[in-house]
């Protein structure tokens, strides 16, 4: 009796113990849930002073922070750990779920119980959210798939640091020295391999264009703030110096020339040539909309002209950004999400932010490995050619041998067909014909820019979120 008193006992425990692990981890979610969104309302200071930041500042910073925390820089392409992945799809949802309440009020018919149609007010999410979110989640879940089409092969590898065996493998020859190097086989990646990498770095480029153009729809949806109006200088020529300002503003105007007379060999160079140009654009944006011709944003440039050297400005903008995605954010960028106060336009662009980041970062680790895999076919054709040059030598030796006439020419492999040819190359050569050619490449074309460029029509597959009125 008292041993089975003492079995029902420890059954009872073990299934107590049983429904203990099985609230333990909702609970653990649940204690996490509190303290991300406790942050959030403090406005990251944890004092309770009233001194944090903004809700929209706050959730941004919370979504780069997690986006830094779970992917980091992603050195070497490969699949996702599946703890790194969950805690990703389940943290980005609950800051996300911020979006489900943020609504507008829209007109919708409804048939009373008389049966008389009336319109009434209800609500529904944002319409920029409704639109935007569910792209942006369908991108972030197209680069997780990207990775995770990386489980099962095993083509390529990445050199050790320490392994002095591959040193000269392991040297890249840019600036991140800190990346490791793909290995391949020898004769390189396998056809179907090849193929589905080039497969992927197409879609994620397409990502990649999707998210930029939602980041800078947003953005340019952000309101410019007080103190960066302040900072500006009055008039275009002084943010852009009087070389820019000279070609912007000449009458033949030409992208590709004017980017061949710019200083780009650094990304600060390039950073600072984006802050002048996106400082000129608000300049002469509000010249433009100034109503007083003794306002000091007032101007004596005609209308026409300001419009038109608008629009070359973007042009440029549109440039830097194809060009030069990878390259950090403006002062106005920055200075928007800083003073932003609008909390869906907060989520939006720091989603797509990291988006696009993280997009950019993946396709840079697919053309690592394409690269190596060039390396190795043209070393192991090279070999090839080599080979065949060696059994030719062989074979004009055993034909002089054998009674042959052989002449100095057939071991140098001249015929009398090249020499026109040769004769045209030589000439090319020369420094005279060199000098002739570049100058007449480098002849700006006498090109007018009559049509009006959009900076973001341009930018790529998605477009913009309505404009809310």
């Amino acid at each position: 009796m008292i041993l089975e008193t003492n079995n029902n006992s420890m059954a009872g425990f073990k299934s107590r113990l049983a429904n203990d692990s099985t609230v333990t981890s909702p609970r653990s979610d649940m204690e996490l849930m509190k303290e991300k969104f406790s942050k959030l309302l403090l406005g990251e200071d944890m004092s309770g002073g009233g001194k944090g930041v903004s809700s929209a500042l706050a959730l941004s910073n919370a979504i780069t922070n997690l986006a830094a925390s779970v992917f980091g820089e992603m050195k070497r392409l490969e699949p996702m750990p599946a703890e790194r992945k969950a805690k990703w799809r389940k943290e980005i949802g609950w800051l996300l779920s911020v979006t489900d309440h943020i609504v507008e009020f829209v007109p919708c018919k409804q048939v009373s119980k008389a049966g008389t149609n009336m319109e009434v007010m209800v609500t529904k999410q944002r319409s920029d959210l409704q639109m935007n979110i569910p792209a942006l989640r369908k991108l972030d879940a197209m680069l997780i798939d990207c990775l995770d089409g990386l489980n099962d092969q095993s083509e390529f590898s990445y050199v050790s640091k320490d392994d002095e065996s591959q040193e000269e493998t392991n040297s890249r020859k840019d600036d991140k020295w800190w990346i490791p190097t793909p290995k391949v086989p020898p004769n390189g990646l396998s056809d179907p391999m090849r193929k589905w990498l080039q497969f992927q770095k197409d879609s994620v480029n397409q990502v990649h264009k999707a998210s930029m153009a939602i980041n800078a729809q947003v953005l340019s949806e952000m309101e410019i703030p007080e103190s960066y109006i302040e900072s500006l200088p009055k008039n275009g020529r002084a943010s852009l110096g009087d070389s820019i300002y000279k070609s912007i503003t000449d009458e033949y105007f030409d992208p590709d020339y004017f980017f061949t007379t710019m200083d780009m060999s650094s990304e600060h160079k390039i950073l600072d040539l984006k802050d002048r140009i996106e400082a000129s654009v608000v300049i002469w944006k509000r010249k433009m909309n100034a109503k007083d011709g003794k306002s000091s944003w007032g101007s004596i440039i005609s209308f026409e002209k300001r419009e038109m050297f608008e629009e070359r400005a973007e042009v440029i903008l549109l440039i830097l950004k194809q060009r030069f995605p990878g390259i950090p954010q403006s002062k106005l960028d920055i200075s928007k999400i800083q003073y932003n106060k609008d909390v869906g336009q907060a989520i939006l662009e720091s989603y797509s932010r990291i988006i696009e980041s993280r997009a950019f970062t993946i396709m840079s680790r697919i053309e690592d490995v394409l690269q190596a895999d060039a390396m190795a076919q043209n070393s192991s054709n090279g070999e090839v050619k080599r080979s065949l040059s060696d059994k030719e030598e062989v074979g004009k030796l055993n034909s002089a041998e054998n009674g042959a006439s052989v002449t100095l020419l057939d071991f140098i492999g001249w015929t009398p067909d090249q020499e026109d040819n040769n004769t045209k190359k030589d000439l090319k050569e020369d420094p005279t014909y060199k000098d002739i050619n570049t100058k007449i490449k480098c002849s700006p074309p006498s090109i007018v820019t009559n049509k009006r460029f959009s900076y973001l029509e341009n930018l790529g597959m998605c477009r913009s979120p309505t404009a809310r009125h």
